[in-house]
């Protein structure tokens, strides 16, 4: 798991598809705009991120894929009733677009 904190160059974002495979799990605050990239489960990088002071309502899941270029939105961490979020998708149309917003800015060279 990488916790990451600013835009990754080509050269990292290589390196992590190296170690972690074509797709990647991600693990987003949407207010303090971290990412976890890696981990077996998102709640690998939930952990991190609380353990770093994130608040729980503030963490999603999702997932980039290198080759298609595509962000997912998807994870069993966004389970969250309370929030009114029934479903492993993120569906408060705010909060996924900023979660693909913060994981293309991170990931920005990845398309460029």
């Amino acid at each position: 798991m990488e916790f990451i904190d600013r835009a990754l160059t080509k050269e990292e974002i290589l390196e992590l598809q190296k170690t972690h495979g074509d797709h990647v799990k991600l693990t987003v605050d949407l207010e303090r705009e971290w990412v976890v990239a890696g981990g077996e489960l998102h709640t690998d990088g939930e952990r991190v991120l609380l353990e770093k002071g994130s608040r729980q309502d503030d963490v999603w899941g999702g997932g980039i894929s290198f080759e298609s270029k595509q962000v997912d939105t998807t994870a069993v961490l966004n389970l969250r009733p309370r929030l009114n979020n029934d479903s492993l998708e993120i569906l408060d149309n705010r909060r996924r677009e900023e979660f693909i917003r913060i994981v293309r800015r991170y990931f920005d060279s990845l398309w460029f």
